[in-house]
């Protein structure tokens, strides 16, 4: 039964991956000036969509990092890579934006800074796991 040959690699990269993505997103959280979590609690839609983006920009190249790797150690430094490009390219567009912390209060417009935020997370995220692979 050869379906079930990559099994094992599964059950051992599957929950690293997802233990990688969360010490990502907590390790996001704390960098950045923004109370995202608490701003999404509060049901602010902006702060959804710029911490999704994170979380998928960061999910791709970990993806890729873990396809593409040949053991959990190998994962781990690429998803640390992954982290850094990913707080690089936010800490690039909030200096551009400016803060969402004045606009938070306002919707719309913390909605526009949001949206780009989170299309550049996942373009870094796809530049970054296409990085890896070369």
């Amino acid at each position: 039964m050869t379906s079930l040959a990559t099994l094992p690699g599964f059950l051992t990269h599957f929950p690293a991956g997802l233990a990688l993505l969360g010490v990502a997103v907590a390790v996001h959280v704390r960098a950045t000036p923004h109370e995202e979590l608490a701003l999404i609690r509060r049901g602010n839609t902006a702060a959804a969509v710029s911490l999704g983006g994170t979380v998928l920009g960061f999910a791709v190249p970990l993806a890729a990092a873990i396809a593409s790797s040949a053991n959990l150690p190998d994962v781990a430094v690429w998803g640390v890579v992954a982290l850094l490009a990913q707080l690089g390219a936010w800490f690039a567009v909030a200096r551009l934006l400016g803060s969402m912390r004045a606009a938070a209060m306002k919707e719309a417009a913390a909605m526009a800074r949001a949206v780009l935020k989170a299309a550049v997370a996942i373009a870094a995220g796809v530049l970054n796991a296409a990085a890896m692979t070369t």
